[in-house]
């Protein structure tokens, strides 16, 4: 992977991460097409890159993250995200699997895309507007809906907690302030997780160059991020979740069609 390939690759996860149209489908659509290959650094890179845009939310949300007098927020945090790590530890090898499979993702994508269309019309007359009314439980529900985005790749994680979030009676701004911040501890572990494997395993890719390319990427994706979740949270506040459903199956049929033609690879 080169600087360049790198910087194209956080801008995509950048614009993605908080959208709820699968930052890990773009950048698993994008890699092939820019010539990155697909490696034990590319695996950590994405996964890096994807907690560096994440981190975005920490700056955007420091009140809420650096008031440490709530303990009960870090605490549905916690709670929110021990299914994932539950069921990330459990079925590794099939999202390994299935994290490779591009027809599964562009399905995925379809499928999800046509979720969306419904979804505003699905979970009216939402009024928890604040997130002290989140209680444990609803965290919890919230944190399992989280899992579908695992061992669903394509689906979009923040896609799969935000609807999550609205079935809890959240309204589409809370749920997706919500969404946000369980990325946070959520994507932390899966970068430990992601940098311990490789360091293990290939500890021969954690060379001066491949460390300045994570570097850049990481910072590129966060400066991104940084404007992408602004502009999203203000879109969702007058607008609903059909024009990322249109989108999500334009591009999912685009992917199936160049798949099926050979332009991207199969595997």
């Amino acid at each position: 992977m080169t600087i360049i390939q790198a910087i194209i690759i956080a801008i995509i996860e950048g614009i993605t991460e908080f959208l709820p149209i699968s930052s890990t489908a773009h950048m698993k659509f994008a890699n092939p097409l820019i010539g990155v290959a697909d490696t034990s650094f590319t695996d950590m890179f994405e996964v890096v890159i994807q907690f560096a845009a994440i981190l975005s939310v920490v700056v955007l949300f420091y009140k809420k993250f650096f008031d440490f007098k709530r303990t009960s927020f870090y605490l549905k945090l916690i709670i929110a995200t021990i299914p994932a790590l539950i069921v990330g530890a459990v079925f590794k090898k099939y999202i390994d699997t299935a994290l490779g499979n591009l027809w599964f993702i562009a399905c995925v994508m379809i499928g999800g895309g046509i979720l969306l269309l419904f979804i505003d019309k699905l979970f009216k007359n939402n009024n928890i507007n604040e997130d002290q009314k989140i209680s444990l439980p609803k965290a919890f529900v919230i944190g399992c809906f989280q899992c579908f985005s695992i061992v669903l790749p394509g689906l979009s994680r923040s896609a799969s907690t935000i609807i999550g979030g609205m079935q809890q009676k959240l309204t589409r701004t809370l749920a997706a302030e919500f969404s946000f911040c369980l990325a946070v501890p959520t994507m932390f572990a899966a970068s430990v997780k992601s940098f311990w494997d490789v360091y293990k395993d290939h500890p021969e890719v954690l060379v001066k160059d491949n460390m300045t390319i994570l570097a850049v990427g990481a910072v590129v994706s966060f400066i991104v991020a940084l404007i992408a979740v602004s502009s999203f949270i203000k879109y969702l506040q007058k607008h609903g979740f059909k024009a990322f459903g249109i989108y999500r199956i334009i591009l999912g049929i685009v992917i199936l069609f160049l798949l099926w033609k050979g332009i991207l690879p199969t595997s």
